[in-house]
């Protein structure tokens, strides 16, 4: 934008020099005794490689501001990958929730031995061994551990929760993205379209020129200046190309695209809605709608439940198991063809180096920066609330200002206009006029754009509709 001022003051200001230079020179000047040359010779490659950038952007695709919305939340790997994560994490909520369920096995054993072994040496255990074949089903249940597997099954349970939120944070992030791009697509379109417009009332003024220079009117100089602001108006022109051809790729990229496709933004004409009186109200909204709050608030619980699962290893366990089972080769061992046993086991833990309280002072910090980090969201999102609600209140006035100067510009082109077609005021006049209404036009169109912009991101920090 400061670019295109520059360029547009640089003509103004050089075709007042032409201007004053013009009505002190006598009618019939001299000839320069170098000729110029045509107009329509100078600057070919870069008038050719701009038409042929607009020709290949025209053949686009037309996409409007929902397609492109619809079309990154099917595309973009950002919104797959959240979407993934939401599915680990229900998974991760079956894992926790096995330790609530009995666990069984089946099992097939066969083993030879020397007559009269017994096992020696190693673990205590039964050191008897009889050769034999057989198999069984072994089930074991918890009882009871008094709360431990609870505590871990609800600290997964908020977890998958909060991931929920994230990958809501991470599509509405990726919408916002999308709308960005879209609108800042369409405002170096319309920059396009202005300096072209820019390059036809400059070629008329150079050919103007060329035409008062052939009958000895004006002056060499005269339509040098002309040819240099020409020149101006196409460096403008390749300038605003380029501009668009970025907001494109950049667009292709946020929809999922590697290579840059040629799309037409579309814009959708919307009544121009003024913002909210008051910032408190969407300041709540935002503290109770935002799934970044919701995440962070889900992280908070399952941290308090893992911390209390935690201080929960010092507790008994409390356990059944039974087994059952055939014995069809027992190589003439005094055992039945058949085995069976239930019982009950109680774990108690009685020192292990005191890993329990380091792991539960551990879990007892992490809630606690989990609620600091909760706090520090909360502020970072109400300031972000207030400073989106005065950008929105700053556009929405800039738009009467604007519109106050397109009123002047159009009248004041009108006049010059009017002057011109009387004959009563030069070329430079009324090129003046046009280069004026033309930057209150770009003003008046980038205070639309701005506005649009400002809007969406303050429905984006307090989790609105557009």
């Amino acid at each position: 934008m400061k670019t295109r001022r520059l360029y547009i003051f640089a003509a103004i200001a050089t075709l007042g020099c032409v201007s004053a230079q013009a009505q002190v020179q006598a009618p019939q000047p001299k000839p320069s005794p170098t000729p110029q040359p045509a107009p329509s010779q100078q600057n070919v490659p870069e008038s050719s490689e701009a038409a042929n950038a607009l020709a290949a952007h025209a053949a686009g695709p037309t996409l409007t501001l929902k397609e492109a919305e619809d079309l990154a939340l099917k595309r973009n790997p950002q919104i797959t990958i959240g979407r993934l994560q939401a599915l680990v994490s229900q998974q991760n909520v079956r894992e926790s929730r096995s330790a609530l369920l009995p666990n069984a096995f089946l099992s097939v054993t066969a083993a030879d031995s020397h007559a009269g072994s017994r096992i020696t040496a190693g673990a205590l255990n039964n050191p008897i061994i009889f050769p034999r074949a057989a198999s069984g089903v072994t089930v074991s249940q918890l009882i009871t551990d008094f709360g431990r597997s609870n505590n871990l099954l609800a600290s997964s349970e908020y977890q998958a929760k909060a991931e929920d939120m994230l990958a809501q944070a991470t599509a509405a992030q990726i919408v916002l993205a999308v709308d960005q791009a879209f609108f800042n697509a369409l405002e170096t379109k319309a920059l396009v379209t202005v300096a072209q417009e820019t390059v036809t009332t400059r070629q008329t003024f150079v050919d103007k020129i060329q035409a008062l220079t052939s009958a000895k009117l004006k002056s060499d100089i005269d339509l040098s200046f002309a040819n240099v602001d020409l020149a101006r108006g196409r460096l403008l022109l390749l300038e605003a190309i380029n501009n668009y051809e970025a907001s494109l790729n950049a667009l292709s990229a946020i929809l999922g695209y590697q290579d840059q496709q040629n799309f037409q933004p579309v814009e959708e004409i919307k009544e121009t809605a003024p913002p909210a009186p008051d910032v408190n109200p969407l300041v709540m909204q935002a503290l109770q709608q935002r799934p970044e709050v919701q995440a962070l608030t889900e992280q908070v619980a399952a941290a308090e439940k893992f911390a209390s699962a935690e201080h929960d290893l010092k507790r008994p366990t409390i356990s059944a198991l039974a087994a059952a089972g055939i014995t069809p080769v027992r190589s003439g061992q005094p055992l039945t063809n058949w085995y069976g046993a239930a019982g009950v086991n109680i774990n108690l833990p009685l020192f292990n180096g005191f890993m329990f309280d380091a792991r539960a002072k551990a879990a007892d910090l992490q809630t606690e920066a989990n609620r600091q980090r909760l706090s520090d969201l909360r502020n970072n999102i109400a300031r972000d609330v207030r400073n989106a609600w005065h950008d929105t209140s700053r556009a929405y006035e800039r738009l009467s200002v604007t519109r106050q100067l397109r009123e002047q510009a159009n009248l004041a082109f009108d006049l010059a206009q009017s002057r011109y077609n009387l004959g009563l005021s030069s070329i430079v006049e009324f090129s003046q006029a046009a280069l004026q209404k033309t930057e209150a036009d770009i003003e008046g169109t980038d205070a639309q754009y701005q506005y649009r912009l400002t809007q969406i991101v303050l429905a984006f920090t307090m989790a609105g509709p557009k």
